[in-house]
């Protein structure tokens, strides 16, 4: 099995809860033949020992000990996928180390790209007020380096289409990784992307968002995308969003 693909099957053991794989007990003609070999053969008439199944402990998905630094160090130059050809810095992600909230989205813009942070763009900075001034009318202190924020795939894809699926998943490990690293007690998606990258769920955004889903055992809200809020007949959606962000603010911060 390809190390790729054993990854991906350890990740699905862990996602629903199975922590201990079980071998195989030895069919009993080849236990037979090997006690005769052995000399360890059964006494005439005694009933054979119940077969002892070994256990294998799942290893982590991570390192122990993991740390930000140690992933964006393991990330490297990164040449893994496609939307490294067009890239101009890797875009790993920004805010508190030990943050209780953490925001995903989808991939980094134009102004991510040439800065290397997420969300500095007009949709990040629509974010950073929808943050800060719905913490500050709910009377939660709270500013943006408070959080912190990164995304699925930590390269630019080509005029800023929808990662693809690979993409995703080979960036998906380290969104994995930092996430397990700072252990947060909630997460908010931003888009449909982020929320079926963490979720594994199909349905579009609208279906999904406002409700209390999970990654791994951490709550997650969805919401729209900033980028979507910023098209001038969202105005809706711009309700909504609000709604939900007063929804995880209160979950993490009361």
């Amino acid at each position: 099995m390809k190390p790729d693909d054993l990854r991906r099957r350890l990740e699905f053991y862990q996602d629903i809860g199975v922590k201990t794989l079980y071998r195989q007990p030895a069919a009993p003609q080849a236990r037979e033949t090997e006690q005769v070999e052995t000399g360890e053969a059964e006494t005439a008439g005694a009933p054979a020992a119940a077969a002892e199944q070994p256990s294998i402990n799942l290893p982590p998905l991570a390192p122990a000990g993991d740390t930000l630094p140690r992933i964006l160090e393991d990330i490297g130059d990164c040449r893994r996928c496609r939307l490294n050809e067009g890239r101009n810095k890797i875009v790993f992600g920004v805010g508190n180390e030990r943050a209780p909230l953490v925001f995903v989205g989808e991939g980094p813009g134009a102004d991510e790209d040439a800065q290397g942070i997420p969300f500095v763009g007009r949709a990040g900075q629509l974010l950073t007020q929808m943050i800060e001034g719905t913490a500050k009318k709910e009377g939660i202190e709270l500013r943006r380096e408070d959080i912190y924020i990164c995304n699925v795939v930590k390269c630019r894809p080509p005029e800023n289409r929808t990662p693809e699926a690979d993409e995703m998943e080979i960036c998906g490990q380290f969104l994995h990784r930092q996430l397990s690293a700072i252990a947060p007690k909630a997460i908010c998606a931003l888009g449909g992307t982020a929320a079926r990258a963490l979720t594994g769920r199909k349905e579009g955004v609208t279906k999904m968002r406002g409700k209390w889903l999970e990654w791994r055992g951490i709550p997650v809200m969805v919401s729209y995308h900033p980028s979507y809020l910023l098209r001038p007949y969202n105005q809706d959606a711009k309700r909504e969003a609000w709604e939900d962000l007063k929804k995880v603010l209160h979950f993490v911060y009361d």
